[in-house]
């Protein structure tokens, strides 16, 4: 299994000035009391009833002491409520940073306005001019080939592009592996079940602290300015994780279940049939997670057949 390397640094959740906003009012002890009690008064009947709730950072709602070993579950019980409390639920840790817990009084997070620019800027870019893979600009000569044909699932693949003529752009060498792949029903599977466990959620990396933040919006785009991600470490940066966020939900159902600081873990509804779509998505998760090793193929391989997606990008 490809080792995965856990965050290096204390997560960092964006500072902002002191201005209300959203489903709870800053300054007013008792619609911040109300809003927690009707917080509290949803999640009774799940997984979560009974565990300390309280303000987090930035506007946000923190349930604490979350199982580690029932994660999904409990962020499940929440996406559900999400059409009840208005809150979009997402897990984090705070293993690499001890600041991030239930506060004795709440924090502001941004007005209205100011979230809705921060939607409005995700929307109007192109996340993938910025999240793009490095590979995607490399040749592969003739000393090179072999090495990108195998990957690191095991299974030899160099046959497959034993009449390309080199050096070649290193997505064309990786395409013409994969679409010749998907002709072989034998090899398909051997390497399909060699690559496989980076769709599902046992591969997922499991935290010992671990919390749900719940965020001060229903809304997926905006979601993104509470986001803890090595990859996006500037607002700039959310706004376009905001609209990956957008689209992937859009597109594929898939759902951001937990941030770890240089881990993103997303549920998938409608995972990418094999051939377009899945190339396509293959390249998209590249670019976000620059340390996620598969190769593109690889990874085209692996997505129909999971239901869990996994993005890691760490200095």
């Amino acid at each position: 299994m490809i080792a995965r390397i856990p965050p290096t640094r204390p997560g960092r959740i964006p500072a902002h000035p002191a201005v209300p906003h959203g489903p709870v009012m800053i300054g007013d002890t008792v619609a911040v009391r109300s809003d927690l009690d009707r917080i509290q008064a949803a999640l009774d009947g799940t997984l979560l009833a009974g565990l300390p709730i309280g303000p987090g950072p930035a506007g946000t709602v923190l349930v604490a002491d979350i199982d580690p070993h029932r994660l999904h579950e409990a962020w499940q019980a929440a996406e559900a409520l999400v059409p009840l409390t208005g809150r979009r639920p997402l897990l984090v840790t705070d293993d690499f940073d001890d600041t991030l817990g239930i506060r004795p009084e709440p924090r502001p997070g941004p007005s209205d306005s100011r979230l809705r620019a921060f939607a409005e800027a995700g929307a109007a870019c192109d996340p993938w001019l910025t999240y793009r893979h490095h590979s995607e600009d490399d040749d592969v000569d003739e000393g090179q080939a072999g090495h990108y044909a195998r990957g690191l699932a095991g299974v030899d693949l160099t046959d497959l592009v034993s009449d390309l003529a080199l050096p070649v752009p290193r997505p064309e060498l990786e395409r013409t592996v994969y679409d010749r792949l998907l002709a072989d029903a034998g090899r398909h599977a051997r390497v399909r079940d060699a690559v496989r466990f980076v769709t599902r959620t046992s591969y997922w990396f499991q935290p010992t602290g671990v919390q749900l933040m719940l965020l001060p919006t229903g809304d997926v785009r905006s979601s993104a300015y509470w986001v803890d991600f090595y990859g996006a470490p500037t607002e700039h940066h959310r706004w376009k994780l905001g609209e990956v966020l957008a689209q992937w939900r859009d597109r594929w159902d898939a759902r951001l279940v937990a941030s770890w600081g240089t881990m993103l873990q997303f549920q998938v509804g409608r995972p990418p049939a094999a051939g377009d779509e899945a190339w396509t998505v293959a390249g998209q998760l590249k670019g976000l997670a620059g340390n996620l090793d598969l190769s593109r193929w690889e990874l085209a391989v692996a997505l129909p057949a999971g239901d869990a997606w996994f993005v890691h990008d760490r200095p």
